[in-house]
């Protein structure tokens, strides 16, 4: 696992699965609200944190020795995005509008500008 996860895009690879299980525990419990209560929302969702934490722990562990915190994190928001979007479009069939996909433009710019040289 250790020479897998020095790989310079694990911690990206890493970041879309951790991205898939944050994004299905913060927003899948909203098409089921009806028939679950909120205590066993918040439990359900707190055991799928665990895996996400499994893996994002080591993206950023690994990925810290290659990329600085600016660039793990802003990377972080650009694969959250697009996980989102997907997600939204395949759970609930909800379309992005101009401007949330232009949202998506500036931070795909804010990573373009933090892998920039800084000086």
């Amino acid at each position: 696992m250790e020479c897998f996860a020095k790989t310079a895009w694990f911690p990206f690879a890493a970041r879309v699965v951790s991205d898939v299980f944050m994004t299905f525990a913060w927003y899948r419990h909203l098409r089921s609200k009806e028939s679950q209560p909120l205590w066993g929302a918040i439990v359900a969702r707190w055991a799928i944190a665990f895996f996400e934490q499994l893996v994002m722990v080591p993206a950023n562990r690994y990925g810290s020795a290659r990329f600085s915190l600016y660039q793990l994190k802003l990377t972080q928001e650009a694969v959250t995005r697009v996980v989102f979007v997907l997600f939204a479009f395949l759970c609930f069939g909800t379309k992005s509008q101009w401007n949330q996909l232009a949202t998506s433009l500036c931070i795909l710019a804010a990573v373009s500008f933090t892998f920039l040289p800084g000086k």
